[in-house]
């Protein structure tokens, strides 16, 4: 009786021990459509993190999904096959009382959940499928029974376009978990009726809950009771695959296929299924393949190329370069000089050109006006733009008007304008000499008298003023010299007038020396005489003579 109580002790402690648990939490987990990728407040990891203390979005222990999505799907690895009891799940609240008033209610309603062997849900088993919880009714913290085997547990919801919804749905698909657990035995494999044993055969994958009989073996192991590993050339379940091209088929691992010593000759990888790279040469193919001009005729005993090499290279391993400024197929094309340095396969200019040249190759001149380095600078003001030197830029027919020197980048200097700053600006600007230097024409006008955009031409005003002062001076000059032949003819007149009664006086004189002899010797006559001389006397006394002169004089000189 002691016995038997402490075997019963024992089994219900073993039972205790082996009592469902948590195999999802800290596997790996997978989000669709994450909200606001890589920040890890809205990882898909927060689903399987064991917290479920603060389920709103700031609490950093829920998953939020992206907006506006049509489906939303969240699995978890649980890394190998499982036996699963039961699936709970957390959803978020936002800590807030769970009801119709709450707005993430909506997005919980219409969920799926899935166990399959791989990410494909469809290719799994539906364990449940909300068609009828609604907003007063489903639950924030969710639990389904599925006892399944599988490997991958899927949340998954969607609103489909086209698809009618109840209208408490919303709007878009989300799947906001803040924990998904997923309960099964603690081991691979076990049975009763708690799923409290494990599986009787040490290599059992799963085994029938009642029975214990095993109904899956582990990776590379088969037989009644997976007491056989697979036969040499195969591995993994159910020994159904087949070993790659290992070195020793004998050492290819039952369970996952590697090649433990290697592979055989032309074949790569752990697995030893990828071909060799036809690149590759020598012991184990750790050699590579010169730039064979048939990568196919590359032996893969010593790595000669055996049709020549390729383009840009030479040698029997055709692993060296073409010699510089040299380039192709057996490296006998030449690269232009105007390179400063060709690549070896096509000639390109690869380190671009020399002063003046531009292109790929290096063979075009530099256009729209440009010269130098890389066509970067621009010409001055040639006279004939398409003589302007793209190497140097130097100006080959002279200046275009207004500029000057080498580059014909100077202004012409104060004072000079036109081709090559050889005009001299006109001295009648209102400022002498301040002229445009490419057309002549003053910046400021022109001076009084002058007029025109380079001020060499008279002003009509001027010309009209000179016109009217020559006219002036004409009639001036007429009228001067009028007056002076007239002040002639006057003067010749009173000139001979005093002359002749100069003339009469000196004859009346000479009379009245007559009379007054004759006087002497007759008294009457003498008294006659005096009254006539007198008389005479008067007359001439009242002539002004130099009157006369003066009046002639200014006439003369009025001019």
């Amino acid at each position: 009786m002691k016995n038997m109580s402490l075997s019963l002790w024992c089994f219900q402690l073993f039972a205790l021990v082996q009592a469902y648990v948590n195999v999802a939490q800290n596997k790996p987990a997978f989000q669709e459509y994450q909200w606001n990728p890589g920040v890890a407040i809205s990882d898909a990891s927060n689903g399987v993190d064991g917290l479920k203390s603060d389920l709103s979005w700031g609490g950093s222990q829920c998953v939020i999904s992206e907006n506006e999505k049509q489906n939303a799907t969240w699995w978890v690895n649980l890394t190998s096959m499982h036996s699963i009891h039961n699936i709970t799940i957390y959803y978020r609240t936002e800590n807030k009382p769970w009801d119709r008033h709450n707005k993430y209610t909506s997005r919980f309603l219409g969920f799926s959940v899935y166990v399959s062997n791989t990410t494909d849900r469809l290719h799994g088993t539906l364990c449940y499928k909300d068609d009828n919880f609604t907003l007063d009714t489903i639950p924030a913290v969710f639990t389904t029974t599925c006892p399944v085997h599988g490997q991958y547990v899927i949340f998954y919801n969607e609103r489909r376009p086209g698809a009618t919804y109840p209208s408490y749905y919303s709007q878009y698909a989300y799947n906001d978990i803040c924990e998904l657990e997923v309960y099964g035995c603690p081991v691979t494999g076990c049975y009763g009726s708690n799923n409290t044993f494990p599986c009787p055969d040490v290599d059992c994958q799963y085994c029938q809950r009642e029975t214990g009989t095993c109904e899956r073996c582990k990776s590379g192991f088969k037989g009644f009771r997976c007491e056989k590993a697979c036969d040499k050339g195969s591995f993994g379940s159910e020994c159904s695959k087949i070993c790659g091209q290992c070195l020793d088929v004998s050492q290819c691992s039952n369970i996952n296929g590697t090649c433990l010593t290697g592979c055989d000759a032309g074949y790569q990888g752990a697995l030893c299924i990828t071909p060799c790279d036809r690149r590759s040469f020598g012991y184990n193919c750790k050699e590579k393949c010169g730039h064979c001009r048939d990568i196919n005729q590359c032996s893969n005993i010593n790595g000669t190329c055996l049709t020549g090499c390729d383009a840009g290279y030479q040698g029997d391993l055709c692993k060296n370069p073409c010699a510089e400024e040299y380039f192709g197929i057996d490296c006998t094309k030449k690269c232009n000089s105007t390179c400063k340095g060709c690549n070896n396969v096509n000639g390109s200019c690869d380190s671009g050109c020399h002063q003046g040249w531009m292109g790929d190759y290096c063979n075009e001149v530099c256009d729209n006006n440009m010269f130098g380095q890389g066509c970067a600078n621009r010409c001055g003001h040639c006279r004939n733009a398409m003589r302007c030197s793209h190497v140097n830029g130097s100006c080959l027919n002279g200046c275009d008007a207004g500029y000057k020197g080498n580059y014909c980048k100077e202004v012409c200097e104060f004072g000079y304008y036109g081709l090559d700053c050889k005009e001299e600006c006109s001295a009648f600007c209102k400022k002498s000499r301040d002229c445009h230097p490419m057309s002549g024409y003053c910046k400021e006008g022109c001076k009084n008298g002058w007029q025109g955009l380079d001020c060499l031409k008279v002003s009509t005003m001027a010309i009209h003023e000179r016109n009217w002062k020559s006219e002036f001076s004409g009639i001036l000059s007429a009228f001067c010299i009028s007056l002076f032949f007239n002040a002639i003819t006057i003067a010749y007149f009173v000139v001979k007038r005093i002359r002749n009664s100069t003339a009469k006086a000196k004859q009346l004189m000479m009379h009245q020396s007559d009379i007054s002899e004759k006087a002497r010797t007759n008294d009457g006559f003498n008294v006659y005489t005096n009254e006539t001389t007198a008389s005479n006397y008067q007359e001439l006394g009242e002539f002004k003579t130099t009157e006369s002169y003066d009046t002639a004089y200014d006439q003369m000189n009025c001019n």
